[in-house]
């Protein structure tokens, strides 16, 4: 899975120029998780066409644009089940650059996370892997 992060001044109206040039392209948002700090905003977005995505973004002077891949994993939903897998990245030294809930129920989590290393650390989730 690959993921857009954008990171731009905090502004009103920074999401909404993003979702409208995305949308008149027919590009789907298909997850995000987008936040304001220390006088920034941080927009993590998942696509339906990522190439795309990532043309038209990069026309706005105002936004920074980082591709990444991301790990999908599936976890069960109970407590501890995140900081066992964080404890496999830190015992390897490898830094958990973000990580995200993309889907939760009752029995299970998909967590999308992204790493330094995204080969050696796929090794480490192999048993938990979605994609």
């Amino acid at each position: 899975m690959r993921q857009l992060s954008i990171v731009t001044h905090d502004k009103i109206g920074a999401f909404t120029k993003i979702s409208e040039a995305l949308a008149e392209k027919k590009i789907n948002i298909e997850n995000i998780d987008a936040k304001s700090v220390a006088g920034y905003t941080i927009i993590l977005l998942s696509v339906d066409k990522y190439d795309a995505s990532i043309d038209i973004l990069t026309t706005f002077s105002e936004f920074q644009i980082i591709t990444e891949d991301v790990i999908l994993i599936r976890l069960p939903n109970e407590p501890g089940a995140l900081a066992k897998i964080s404890r496999r990245f830190t015992d390897a030294n490898i830094n958990l650059r973000s990580i995200r809930f993309i889907q939760r129920n009752q029995e299970d989590g998909l967590v999308a996370i992204s790493v330094d290393r995204t080969e050696m650390a796929m090794d480490l989730v192999k048993d938990v892997i979605v994609s």
